[in-house]
């Protein structure tokens, strides 16, 4: 077991599972206690469309994933907020549409298949040391901001119009939260894939959600089992010669169905 981390790319593959396991983690106990899976997945799909872009035009298909996605939130948000569609609907439109802009390019695309595999569905064996400084400093920014502003959040999870009498701004709260859902999302690109990275957000914090009492004790279970699936999902992806992203999210779903099926046996 040991001789696994011999080897650079399975040291860089463990560090990048560590931080994408805990930030998702983290982020996702909002997400599953607002309701805000499916946004979560629309972010991720919208994401798709800037690397494609990205790939087109010869620029860093990271940045053109957070570009895209960030619009698609900010957009989601005002539309949801200021006009008559309601959120779900916003986000099925834009789900869609991005998705469907990112397929057209691939039209244009030459040469870059294995490229736009690995950004759909992961290849952390391919994480570089750049990616890790990159990915590092984003998930401090997300953390920092999170721990910052964890009252303001919290009162706007479980109360929005409590956060509006304490005069919470509360719409530039919901764009901050989705500014680091995008971060959040793109961070997961190359671990688990944009059509993996959703599953990532909700697992983990819904398998927390079954056995916390309150808050803190399932941010701090749905870490717990964020890393649990992450990084054993590498090990498990490295023995078995799997796709990493694919084996972290079984790996993820495993852990929830066994969790979900102590507690239906003790009730």
């Amino acid at each position: 077991m040991l001789e696994v981390f011999q080897y650079g790319f399975m040291q860089r593959a463990l560090l990048a599972a560590v931080l994408i396991g805990t930030v998702t983690a983290l982020i996702g106990t909002y997400v599953v206690l607002r309701g805000l899976a499916f946004i979560g997945a629309g972010i991720a799909h919208s994401s798709f469309g800037g690397v494609a872009l990205g790939l087109l035009l010869g620029w860093n298909p990271v940045f053109m994933a957070v570009v895209f996605a960030l619009a698609v939130g900010v957009a989601i948000a005002g539309i949801s907020e200021k006009g008559k569609l309601k959120e779900d609907t916003a986000i099925g439109i834009f789900f869609a549409s991005t998705m469907a802009f990112g397929v057209l390019l691939l039209g244009f695309i030459q040469g870059y298949t294995l490229d736009l595999f690995s950004y759909l569905f992961g290849n952390v064996l391919a994480v570089t040391s750049a990616d890790l400084w990159i990915s590092g400093g984003m998930v401090l920014t997300v953390l920092g901001v999170l721990f910052l502003l964890y009252k303001e959040f919290l009162a706007l999870t479980f109360d929005p119009e409590y956060a509006r009498v304490q005069g919470f701004w509360v719409s530039g709260l919901n764009l901050l939260f989705v500014l680091l859902l995008v971060l959040t999302v793109v961070l997961s690109l190359k671990v688990v894939g944009i059509i993996l990275v959703s599953a990532m957000l909700v697992i983990p914090a819904a398998t927390a959600q079954q056995l916390a009492r309150d808050f803190r004790q399932m941010q701090g279970l749905a870490v717990l089992f964020g890393l649990i699936s992450s990084v054993g999902g590498i090990f498990l992806s490295y023995w078995w010669n799997t796709p990493s992203g694919a084996t972290i999210v079984l790996l993820a779903a495993a852990l929830f169905f066994v969790v979900w099926g102590i507690r239906s046996l003790r009730s």
